[in-house]
């Protein structure tokens, strides 16, 4: 399941300083947040739990081509799964500089997962609390 990184985009966004990661548990849609995300100007790495499309999606052409967008693919699945979502998962935790957590199950396999990289800065931002965890 695990292969070598597969790129599209501006690699030397692996390289910036500070990388802040979005995680969520599956109650905040990732596909809003990263629209959300491209109507601003900072950068993105994109990180798939499955294997890179054959062909770029047009709403991210723009900022692949602009240099402003990196989308990473750290497994060979062509679907994603539980299992690729973890690996997609620890493979984010493993190269962020901090994190934020959109919604966090406490009895979930994302906050087992997060729990093992204690290293990280955390917020957790949800409607019953916000701050750091």
């Amino acid at each position: 399941m695990t292969a070598k990184l597969q790129m599209i985009g501006n690699a030397a966004l692996l390289d910036l300083p500070d990388k802040v990661a979005f995680l969520s548990s599956r109650r905040i849609s990732a596909a809003d947040v990263l629209k959300f995300l491209l109507r601003g100007k900072v950068p993105i790495i994109l990180v798939l739990a499955r294997s890179l499309w054959k062909t770029v999606p047009e709403e991210l052409r723009d900022p692949v081509g602009l240099g402003r967008l990196l989308i990473v693919s750290p497994v060979s699945a062509t679907r994603a799964s539980t299992a690729t979502a973890t690996a997609r998962n620890r493979w984010i935790l493993a190269n962020c500089t901090s994190l934020v957590l959109g919604s966090l199950d406490p009895d979930g396999n994302l906050a087992k997962l997060v729990a093992s990289f204690s290293s990280l800065s955390r917020y957790l931002l949800t409607e019953e609390a916000r701050g750091p965890v």
